[in-house]
């Protein structure tokens, strides 16, 4: 299976058409990010077959110049959002040293065999989730699904409750699942703080074999 492959599939679809249209028409008329060269940008960086985990994010960050088509991630010239510096911030708590990705670019990772998807693509400027229930989510939970049924012991992170209820969709015979609230200001202290979710993904490498991630 290949990225090449799912994409063509989809792009038959009904509802792929719609979003192909939607999007469109609001790259057009207004201020969509991450910019269109880069929607996809996840999936040119982690081919489908080094993927050794999946990070699960909700939509793009949806100020100017932030999003560059990678969970979480920010091009090295723009100030840290305050979930990547929560994340910073555990991977030092975790490691006892700053992360390889101190600047926010988490291309390295993505590189590594990390994809870093959102359940949705795009969004509108200055207002967040403006592109859910546009198709996207049909798109991403065809993705999460394929990953689940094509391979075999990827560790997906899963954090706070939109991603976690994407579980469902993962064969847990087959693959490892680690939770955690979301990395956010308004949650990171309820439990995200102190998972040690990137040393655990480390040991389950070890454990499989795999070269761990430079986190």
């Amino acid at each position: 299976m290949t990225w090449e492959e799912i994409f063509n599939q989809e792009r038959q679809k009904e509802y792929f058409k719609n979003l192909q249209l939607f999007l469109d028409q609001e790259y057009q008329n207004k201020n969509i990010f991450p910019p269109k060269n880069k929607i996809f940008n996840a999936f040119d960086l982690t081919p489908f077959e080094q993927i050794k985990v999946v990070i699960l994010g909700q939509d793009p960050y949806h100020g100017k110049d932030q999003a560059q088509g990678l969970a979480f991630s920010t091009p090295e010239h723009i100030k840290n959002p305050p979930s990547m510096v929560n994340i910073l911030k555990e991977i030092k708590q975790e490691f006892d040293c700053e992360s390889s990705c101190s600047n926010g670019d988490l291309t390295p990772w993505a590189k590594s065999g990390v994809l870093l998807i959102n359940t949705i693509l795009t969004v509108e400027e200055s207002k967040p989730k403006s592109h859910s229930k546009k198709g996207w989510e049909i798109f991403t939970d065809t993705i999460i699904k394929t990953i689940s049924d094509y391979k075999q012991n990827v560790i997906f992170l899963l954090w706070g409750n939109p991603s976690i209820s994407k579980a469902k969709l993962i064969d847990k015979s087959k693959h490892f699942i680690l939770t955690a609230p979301h990395p956010s200001p308004l949650s990171a202290f309820r439990g995200f703080f102190g998972s040690d979710c990137f040393k655990q993904t480390n040991e389950i490498l070890k454990t499989l074999n795999k070269d761990t991630i430079k986190w």
